[in-house]
């Protein structure tokens, strides 16, 4: 059966569910769709790391729990878009976490950090 290579056009012959001439235009196309993959996470994860080591900066190694005010998360250019997921207590309140870390927002200026062990 006679196919187009999906990397370069070239007419090749194969098996039906062949989507490639060969080895050389499979690679090329896996290594630009990892590029492309890697380019678009790793300004997120670099800011999810950022804001990670500023937790931990306030936290300190040894303490689980600091409640601060949120003040201090904005100078130190906190980005609250990202995250690594969140959940809701059963007070209805949202905890945003990032890796290690959870913090929770509440209505006054304050910040409630906790670290999971």
């Amino acid at each position: 059966m006679k196919k187009n290579c999906k990397m370069c056009k070239q007419e090749f012959n194969g098996r039906s569910d062949k989507l490639f001439c060969g080895i050389a235009c499979k690679n090329e196309y896996h290594h630009k769709l990892r590029k492309v993959n890697s380019d678009a996470t790793s300004r997120i994860d670099s800011i999810l790391h950022r804001n990670r080591s500023i937790l931990l900066e306030i936290m300190g190694k040894n303490k689980t729990r600091l409640t601060t005010s949120k003040m201090v998360l904005d100078r130190k250019k906190f980005n609250y878009t990202y995250m690594t997921g969140y959940s809701i207590n059963n007070q209805g309140k949202t905890y945003h976490h990032i890796y290690d870390f959870s913090y929770m927002l509440f209505s006054s200026p304050k910040v409630l950090i906790v670290r999971k062990k």
